[in-house]
């Protein structure tokens, strides 16, 4: 028997953690078909696609993220930039086989980095920019990889043991309807000190060239009743190839005409790890 396809391979995933899906349009249970079709007992539907995810939207969204975005930031969370921070929140998960939700998970790379280092780890990554989660069905099979809307997430209530958010809008009621008891919501925000060379020569001497995430801060400890802040900083090498890509990823490259004007041969990555508990 020929290795089984990569929407195959999806379809059994899908069906071993069918108790985690709620329909997205009516709220009851789903059901997953061996030809792949996600349903529920009205009938809404939903198709795992022939890359391996679930297109669980059910009206049409514009993002203004695209292909090249996603897979440059493959490239600069592959080079290993990100390492320390995915080992930190990883280190913050300690349930055996955890169930892990990544919102916004964008192209999938930093919640398959962190499911790599926890045994038996389910990770699901949802995200409303289709190419995102195009992009994460194509570099990892190993999770489940959801087109949807959190603020009206295809998910039942209590099915998460942590539930990650790095560098992306927050859901923090959508997220207490989703964690588990005794689960973990895990937010990653920058510090002042983020990608410092580049804000340095991009936005020298203008308001951009400094941040503060002390509302950021604040809000997410007003959502919670127990709170955790750890800062993780260090200052890594940056390969100049890496350096373009680094520009189309963050949205502080966006506004910067003259790219190649910018020279880079070390980032600082400076960010907090908010940790929330009910």
């Amino acid at each position: 028997m020929g290795l089984l396809s990569k929407r195959a391979l999806s379809i059994q995933q899908f069906q071993s953690n069918i108790r985690i899906f709620s329909c997205p349009i009516c709220k009851q249970q789903m059901n997953m078909s061996d030809e792949g079709k996600m349903a529920c007992l009205s009938n809404h539907t939903f198709d795992v696609a022939k890359q391996g995810y679930l297109y669980m939207l059910n009206r049409p969204v514009q993002s203004m993220y695209g292909k090249e975005l996603f897979e440059s930031r493959h490239a600069v969370i592959h080079a290993g930039i990100y390492d320390a921070v995915q080992k930190a929140i990883a280190g913050e998960i300690t349930e055996e086989r955890p169930v892990i939700l990544d919102t916004g998970c964008g192209e999938g790379s930093h919640l398959h980095r962190i499911c790599k280092q926890l045994d038996g780890a389910v990770g699901i990554g949802i995200d409303i920019a289709k190419e995102g989660i195009v992009a994460a069905a194509k570099f990892y099979g190993g999770e489940l990889w959801c087109v949807g809307d959190l603020a009206n997430s295809p998910y039942n209530e209590k099915s998460f043991h942590a539930i990650l958010n790095i560098l992306s809008p927050a859901n923090y009621e959508e997220f207490k309807r989703l964690l588990k008891r005794g689960g973990k919501v895990i937010k990653v925000v920058p510090q002042e000190n983020y990608l410092m060379e580049l804000r340095k020569q991009a936005f020298a001497d203008s308001e951009k060239e400094s941040y503060t995430n002390a509302e950021t801060v604040e809000r997410f400890k007003a959502s919670f009743s127990h709170v955790e802040v750890k800062r993780i900083t260090y200052t890594v090498p940056l390969e100049a190839h890496l350096v373009p890509k680094l520009l189309e990823m963050t949205p502080m490259g966006w506004h910067i005409d003259d790219k190649e004007s910018i020279h880079l041969q070390d980032i600082t990555i400076d960010l907090d790890i908010l940790i929330g508990m009910e």
